[in-house]
């Protein structure tokens, strides 16, 4: 990979995270109700873990690991929250993963974000498959990863553990080629 993308849609500028974007992330992600819809979000979250976490992305980026955006609003420049693809070369795919801020859900941003992340992936990355999975208890989760035109592969029960709770997952993909399920 080489120079980071930037991708733009009707509403959004999605760019790379830029150290100074750690106060708005740490606003949003602190927020329990962010860290209890998402697998890899502690709670609490400090000021010092998103500056970490944004640390991270130049060498993912650069070895080919992980591309990951931050939202922002295309006409403020407001950063509204984060997606990614975290990549696994060998086998030509990646997950999808994401966060939007609660001030911002319900406004179709995080679909509009997608569906340029998912069109990223597929064409300017050459991904096979790109998948998402959300917990059974975040149905929202799952409309976005429809809308985006993601297809529903089923229910991992009891997957993983958040909180001392085991969760069940729903699991939804998207592929480049078409298979017979697609047609």
């Amino acid at each position: 990979m080489s120079e980071f993308p930037t991708l733009q849609t009707e509403r959004l500028i999605l760019r790379a995270f830029q150290m100074d974007d750690a106060p708005a992330v740490h606003k949003y992600v602190s927020a329990k109700t962010i860290a209890a819809t998402t697998l890899n979000i502690p709670h609490p979250y400090t000021r010092e873990m998103a500056e970490e976490w944004i640390g991270t992305h130049r060498d993912a980026f650069e070895n080919g690991q992980a591309v990951r955006f931050a939202i922002t609003l295309g006409d403020s420049g407001r950063l509204i929250g984060a997606i990614g693809l975290e990549i696994t070369a060998a086998h030509e795919r990646a997950e999808i993963g994401y966060w939007i801020g609660k001030p911002h859900w319900g406004k179709g941003y995080c679909t509009e974000a997608m569906i340029a992340v998912l069109q990223h992936g597929l064409d300017s990355l050459g991904l096979e498959r790109i998948f998402a999975t959300h917990f059974l208890k975040n149905p929202a989760s799952g409309r976005v990863m429809q809308k985006a035109g993601m297809k529903y592969e089923g229910r991992l029960r009891h997957h993983i553990k958040k909180w001392g709770e085991f969760e069940d997952l729903e699991m939804y993909s998207i592929l480049r080629s078409k298979t017979e399920s697609d047609r």
